[in-house]
């Protein structure tokens, strides 16, 4: 885990961003445009955009560039809502899945589009790990184990935000204060998630946490990406290429076994960029455990700062993505459980294979394995890891 020295304790951090966010909200008002470069071609729009059972409001902000790319990003769960970036003719697509309104994001059946997930994204096994001695019994809400962070995880909250710009950049910080106990784990964790946009087109997350006692932290984002753009098909002829020549089986409930393993001979071998379509229905065992690519992969990494982690190209369109991190494994999920029941922004459903996930994260279940990258973080520490999306064209 990418730690430092905390910047102050939980209690002054949160007042400071309250203030902040409070002073933001009198000065730009609910609706309009929020700030934006001496030059405009950086901008950011505020809108209602629905209102919870219990009355919160739920807002979007719109972050536009010069080159094109447009990221509507929403309070719920701080979740990319919708992320547009031009062809190689400059035909501009969405090209993540997501729903149009509040109620799609609020169904049971969202399969976390977008979304911040925690506090531990990914899988514990049987929802247990023990902590200085104590063991710690999570929610059970993924067959017999825990995932992205229980019933009620950061993903269904609604996150207090405020604008945010540098000299090349404009953004949104995200803000949720998870106290001790929420969904089973210890210690208050003072989190915040800061998305900015520059006009080089990436897409810059940084994640922030502090906690005033010992517990596990595991952050990311949740997108489901097609550079064919959403709702168009499947995304089975992308080429994608990982950064990793080894990843970490998973049993039969998708938890890992333990084992770091070799993806030469194997059809988990993105070492070269390969269409995902050319081996997804093999009979190898873990695609059949996963109903198609469900796995971590252990990135090849040569220091601790940002590398390049994956990169994902759609032939059609030309569109590329490329993901770079400061974290030791990517969680490429095929989209092997959309089943035709959820409708996009576009109106069309989302079937099997429609868009895939590719997730900067820890190892799932590190509390349980020694041989893991620990996802410790103590009073005194803070939890600080950045992941940028990367987009351009083949041309």
């Amino acid at each position: 885990m990418n730690s430092t020295a905390a910047r102050g304790g939980i209690g002054s951090r949160a007042v400071r961003i309250a203030v902040a966010v409070a002073l933001a909200a009198a000065t730009v008002g609910l609706l309009g445009v929020t700030a934006s470069d001496a030059s405009g071609r950086l901008d950011v729009r505020r809108e209602r955009f629905g209102t919870m059972p219990d009355g919160t409001v739920v807002h979007r902000y719109t972050l536009t560039n010069g080159r094109g790319m447009e990221v509507k990003l929403i309070t719920y769960g701080g979740a990319i809502q919708s992320l547009k970036v031009p062809d190689r003719r400059g035909r501009r697509a969405n090209v993540t899945l997501g729903f149009s309104t509040l109620e799609g994001y609020l169904n049971p059946g969202n399969p976390y589009f977008g979304c911040i997930t925690g506090r531990y994204a990914n899988r514990i096994a049987n929802g247990r790990f023990t902590l200085d001695g104590v063991t710690y019994q999570l929610a059970r809400n993924n067959g017999p184990n825990h995932l992205h962070g229980g019933i009620v995880g950061f993903d269904k909250h609604v996150w207090d935000a405020e604008v945010v710009r540098t000299h090349d950049s404009v953004g949104v910080r995200f803000h949720y204060l998870s106290p001790d106990g929420d969904e089973e784990y210890p210690g208050a964790l003072d989190t915040t998630v800061t998305y900015t946009l520059n006009n080089r087109n990436a897409l810059r997350m940084r994640y922030q946490a502090t906690t005033d006692a010992a517990t596990i932290v595991n952050l990311t984002n949740h997108a489901y990406w097609n550079l064919a753009g959403e709702g168009s098909g499947d995304i089975n002829d992308h080429e994608l290429l990982l950064k990793a020549s080894h990843y970490t089986p998973v049993d039969p409930t998708l938890i890992p076994t333990g084992v770091i393993a070799p993806v030469a001979g194997t059809p988990l071998d993105f070492t070269d960029s390969t269409s995902i379509g050319a081996r997804i229905r093999n009979s190898h065992p873990q695609l059949l455990i996963g109903r198609g690519y469900d796995h971590n992969w252990v990135l090849d990494r040569h220091g601790s700062g940002l590398e390049l982690a994956a990169r994902l190209t759609d032939p059609s369109s030309g569109r590329v993505l490329e993901v770079l991190t400061d974290q030791p494994g990517i969680q490429f999920y095929s989209g092997n459980f959309l089943d035709g029941t959820l409708v996009g922004t576009s109106g069309r459903m989302y079937r099997q294979g429609d868009g895939l996930a590719l997730e900067t994260q820890h190892y799932p279940d590190s509390p349980n394995h020694d041989n893991f990258p620990s996802t410790v973080l103590r009073p005194g520490e803070e939890y600080d890891t950045t992941t940028i999306y990367r987009f351009s064209t083949d041309d």
